[in-house]
């Protein structure tokens, strides 16, 4: 069996500074490995809170899209956690290499501790048994990756943050499709998604499923979850407005 689970579902600055929800990332169990997307801040608390409990002394992988606190303000603990301390050398990071040194968020003692660490960059991946995919790099103001990667059955793309561009159509067609929708009306000078060009890419890759992530503050005045029917029946394609602690199942046997 394997799953994903949302530790947090908070986007832009005010919704992640009022934790008005919450901002842990997401934690991915596929086969024996565990790995965890985009930590922000209380990804710690929020795995050991959850039911059942997370443990982040099991997890085999870290993966940061890019280095926005609202994704990375935990990546230091969770290396300290998936390493015992240091004192075991093991796991994987993968991360933007302005996510290291200066400038970056990801301390320098700390680089030593997991078995393997990586840019994220465009290519293909693995964390033992999990293969995952950077198609493209996406367009906002850190070097940003969206990721792509199966489970069971079905093809699993993330788009995270970036601003919309017509390439993000083809780099990301898949079974299941993961958006990360700020807005609910564009804003020119910011780079980020809005409803209506999430919209735009749901009716042109046609996935059979939809999970919008990542809210800002105009986004949950709208009631994400008011959305999902209206959505669904206006692009025929099943779409779920993702909450805290939300899983999905996946038979992998």
């Amino acid at each position: 069996m394997g799953f994903i689970k949302f530790l947090g579902t908070a986007g832009a600055r005010f919704v992640m500074l009022k934790q008005l929800r919450a901002s842990g990332g997401l934690w991915i169990n596929y086969k024996d490995e565990n790995i965890l997307i985009d930590p922000g801040p209380g990804a710690l608390i929020r795995a050991l809170n959850s039911k059942p409990k997370l443990e982040p002394q099991k997890l085999t992988g870290l993966i940061l899209t890019h280095k926005h606190l609202d994704h990375s303000n935990d990546i230091n603990l969770m290396i300290e956690a998936m390493t015992e301390g240091g004192f075991k050398k093991r796991g994987s990071l993968f991360a933007p290499k302005d996510a290291f040194g200066k400038g970056g968020v990801i301390f320098d003692y700390l680089v030593e501790f997991p078995k393997r660490v990586s840019y994220l960059e465009v290519g293909k991946f693995n964390i033992g048994d999990f293969e995952f995919e950077v198609p493209t790099l996406m367009k906002h103001p850190v070097q940003t990756y969206g990721l792509k990667f199966q489970m069971d059955k079905y093809l699993i793309s993330l788009i995270t943050d970036t601003e919309y561009f017509d390439d993000l159509i083809t780099y990301y067609k898949a079974d299941i499709l993961i958006i990360n929708v700020v807005f609910l009306k564009r804003r020119e000078t910011v780079k980020h998604l809005c409803l209506e060009e999430a919209k735009k890419l749901i009716s042109s890759i046609r996935p059979r499923k939809v999970i919008l992530t990542h809210f800002g503050m105009t986004m949950l005045k709208a009631k994400p979850h008011s959305l999902e029917e209206v959505l669904t029946k206006e692009l025929r394609v099943e779409v779920k407005c993702a909450y805290d602690g939300m899983k999905l199942d996946f038979n992998t046997s």
